[in-house]
């Protein structure tokens, strides 16, 4: 028998997600940068008979039957390492939507192993624990870990940001589920076929997937242009590109298609030891609200933030959407945002969060 205890199970935000091309074994070659926020959902385990699941929360109802649950899938490869593992029940608390872009399955999965490791206890990570969470998912093993890191490959290579600052947030979702695997068809790479490039300094930072994403789903740009991103930087490789409707200026001298999100950044400073500095002589970069002779200011954390105002200073898509963040001052500023979203889209889910 064992005390029951809880395991969190934090949502994960892609900061940056570039897809480098498509690998011969089928698997896109990915590089972002992920952080977790401080909110998730939440797993209660209690000595059992059997192994079981319940599940509750705002969506619950979403979650497929629990026998096809990750949870489940989790518990029975950790039972297969660890065979004298006890039985327990397992309660899901289902507070973040389902199918979001914001690895909650992913990170219901990293939780149960979490859990396992605990009654178990294991308090390292093996590589064969990691690549027990990398067989669940490609998000698995970095919501294990369960802290800023950059994630290369088909999330096998990870390295923690140690020097990542925390962010105030908002995730904004609306209300739409999003496959994963029908947006990267969407995207429609090849095997062994090419597409972005890596991730070089926070000025680079993008999601290829928001292309694709809004192709399936365009209810994503209205929210990013509500967050204050309008302009999309179409990667002109992406063969649905001529299916995105384009979003109104603006201002005048907004970025064209296929120019970086960022091309505009007049200084960029990031204390990540593995981004240099970088500097940018283009003044084009104007996001809604922005001004064109406004400065921006880096936080240390390869973001930017503005020197003046309220209004978010960036925004961008989670994963494969449909949730999408942006980063604000402070909590009043989230207030103020987290207000007017709510009273513009009440149906969506608009929640505050510190990322980490």
């Amino acid at each position: 028998m064992f005390e029951p205890f809880s395991e969190r199970a934090r949502a994960k935000i892609n900061l940056a997600l570039h897809v480098l091309g498509r690998r011969a074994d089928g698997y896109h070659d990915l590089d972002s940068i992920v952080a977790f926020a401080d909110l998730g959902d939440e797993l209660f385990i209690s000595p059992a008979q059997h192994f079981a699941i319940t599940t509750g929360g705002p969506f619950a109802a979403d979650l497929p039957p629990t026998d096809d649950n990750i949870i489940a899938k989790a518990w029975a490869k950790m039972r297969l390492l660890l065979p004298d593992l006890p039985p327990a029940a397992v309660h899901l608390t289902k507070n973040l939507p389902v199918a979001s872009g914001i690895g909650g399955g992913s990170a219901n999965a990293a939780a149960t192993i979490r859990a396992a490791l605990r009654l178990a206890g294991i308090t390292q990570y093996s590589g064969e624990i990691m690549a027990l969470a990398l067989s669940l998912g490609a998000d698995v093993p970095v919501c294990l870990l369960g802290k800023a890191c950059r994630m290369q490959g088909a999330g096998e290579r990870i390295t923690p940001l140690d020097t990542f600052k925390p962010l105030h947030a908002m995730l904004v979702n609306p209300g739409i589920a999003v496959s994963t695997l029908d947006v990267f068809r969407k995207l429609g790479l090849e095997r062994g076929q090419q597409f972005g490039t890596p991730i070089i300094d926070p000025a680079s930072w993008r999601n290829d997937l928001t292309a694709p994403a809004i192709a399936l789903a365009p209810v994503i740009g209205e929210v990013l242009a509500t967050l204050g991103l309008p302009h999309l930087a179409l990667h002109p490789g992406f063969r649905g590109s001529e299916e995105i409707a384009r979003f109104p200026a603006v201002e005048r001298g907004t970025q064209e298609s296929g120019t970086p999100a960022f091309a505009g950044v007049t200084e960029v400073v990031s204390d990540i030891d593995s981004f240099p500095k970088v500097r940018h002589a283009s003044e084009s970069w104007h996001p809604a609200t922005f001004g064109s002779s406004q400065r921006q200011k880096q936080l240390g954390h390869g973001l930017l933030r503005r020197d003046d105002g309220p209004g978010p200073p960036f925004a961008g898509m989670s994963g494969s959407g449909a949730t999408c963040y942006c980063v604000v001052g402070g909590a009043s500023e989230a207030d103020v945002l987290l207000s007017s979203i709510r009273r513009l889209h009440p149906d969506w889910w608009v929640v505050r969060a510190t990322v980490s």
